[in-house]
């Protein structure tokens, strides 16, 4: 049994899938939402990262998403809290936490890292992108190699950083 596609899905799919986004020869659906497979999703689907390197990454990506572009992705079943209404300023004040979060984590790990969980998580780039692009006078597999090693070593240094914060907040109260 073969499935068409109806000018109305293609429309839709056409809104939510940006042109780029589909030529690109894997994606996948997160939450109802068309996500590229990360480099994130490869680095844990090869053993390299543990699930909390992971959920990290997530974290991050969030909040530099949230900080940066002003916006925030709610899962499918998410319910809105009705206690609580933010007008302008507050709701660029938690943005401006959010922006405060990011900038801890560029202090604590560097602007290598800083600059290396960009290109992974916001730009989504591949490591076979970004290798030539941080090691230009290398071949492009061991420079594919030398990202994959330390994008790995960033994300677990990310959770460590995570963790810490948490006990840290835990130890106050």
């Amino acid at each position: 049994m073969t499935q068409t596609i109806t000018k109305e899905v293609q429309r839709t799919l056409d809104t939510v899938v940006t042109p780029e986004r589909q030529r690109r020869s894997e994606w996948v659906t997160k939450g109802g939402v068309p996500r590229v497979r990360t480099t994130v999703q490869a680095l844990l689907n090869a053993g390299d990262i543990d699930q909390g390197a992971a959920d990290a990454a997530e974290r991050w990506y969030r909040d530099f998403v949230f900080g940066h572009y002003g916006y925030v992705e709610f899962a499918p079943d998410h319910e809105n809290d009705t206690c609580t209404r933010h007008d302008s300023v507050s709701w660029q004040v938690v943005r401006a936490k959010a922006v405060g979060r990011i900038a801890d984590v560029r202090d604590a790990l560097g602007m290598c890292a800083h600059h290396r969980l960009r290109l992974m998580l916001v730009e989504e780039k591949s490591f076979s992108a970004m290798g030539p692009a941080l090691y230009p006078r290398l071949s492009p597999s061991v420079s594919r190699g030398r990202v994959s090693a330390q994008c790995a070593l960033i994300l677990e240094q990310l959770a460590d950083f995570y963790e810490k914060v948490r006990t840290r907040r835990k130890e106050i109260t």
